[in-house]
């Protein structure tokens, strides 16, 4: 629906210039080998948070799964690696 433009727009601002900047920095971290600190946690719980949100809105519009589903593929990546890192200890 055309009523969906306004929030697609800053949903697709805010993944440019917020989330994937900072995804793509927790996952270097976490391929380094460091563990994720509190501030990197709670972005990744207010990601998923948002994910359950914004679920309705990708469903009306198909042509924003792949990105959804690559930047859903990211996350896992980074926090599964996280895990693996606390458990090296």
């Amino acid at each position: 629906p055309s009523d969906d433009t306004g929030i697609i727009v800053a949903l697709a601002r805010r993944l440019e210039t917020q989330r994937l900047p900072l995804a793509l920095e927790l996952k270097d971290k976490v391929d380094r080998g460091e563990k994720l600190n509190d501030l990197d946690i709670a972005f990744l719980e207010e990601v998923n948070e948002d994910t359950q949100k914004v679920r309705p809105l990708v469903d009306r519009h198909p042509e924003w799964q792949p990105i959804a589903a690559k930047m859903l593929q990211l996350y896992n990546e980074i926090t599964a690696k996280a895990l693996e890192n606390e458990q090296s200890d």
